[in-house]
């Protein structure tokens, strides 16, 4: 059985870029928003628990240990709310998780169990990690209204046909 044109052109009209990057999208803001949830629910969970872990006999490396993993989780769920907010992912953010992290394990293990080799990369990691939080200041920014690759690829398509580029020019975007 065949579709008639109207309908087969209904269909094509319906999957058509815009329509189903729209759903796509819907369909990860659902994700990100379960994720958000169950995050959330987590959180609350590990509250509690740190509370009974607040009972006698106290152990002060575990109490440290549960709060700094709520820390992280704070910061996850920031995560979470930032990428539904702006649609991108936090340099910043994902950065000072992974510090955030990375020194809850040195902290729960203690500085002086941990051999030292596994120190020194521990070290060249949280080295790596500032300065990326440094270099992030002079990243351009992307999503201010400007998409790049629309730019390029409309300097890209006036390059490959010359004789139009002087009817309508690419307008200069300026670079921040």
């Amino acid at each position: 059985m065949t579709l008639s044109p109207p309908s087969r052109l209904s269909t094509l009209q319906w999957i058509n870029r815009s329509n189903l990057v729209s759903c796509l999208e819907f369909v990860q803001d659902l994700i990100i928003i379960c994720l958000c949830i169950g995050l959330f629910s987590f959180m609350v969970l590990q509250l509690r628990d740190m509370f009974m872990s607040l009972l006698p006999p106290l152990e002060l490396a575990a109490v440290t240990a549960d709060i700094l993993f709520l820390l992280i989780l704070v910061e996850l769920f920031r995560l979470l709310i930032i990428y539904l907010g702006e649609r991108r992912v936090s340099i910043g953010v994902t950065v000072e998780v992974s510090i955030v992290s990375v020194l809850r394990e040195v902290i729960v293990h203690g500085i002086l169990e941990i051999p030292w080799l596994q120190i020194l990369v521990t070290c060249a990691f949280l080295v790596t990690l500032a300065l990326l939080l440094v270099v992030r200041v002079w990243l351009p920014p992307t999503f201010e209204g400007i998409d790049p690759e629309e730019y390029l690829s409309k300097r890209r398509r006036t390059e490959l046909k010359p004789d139009q580029s002087r009817q309508s020019p690419v307008p200069q975007v300026p670079l921040h």
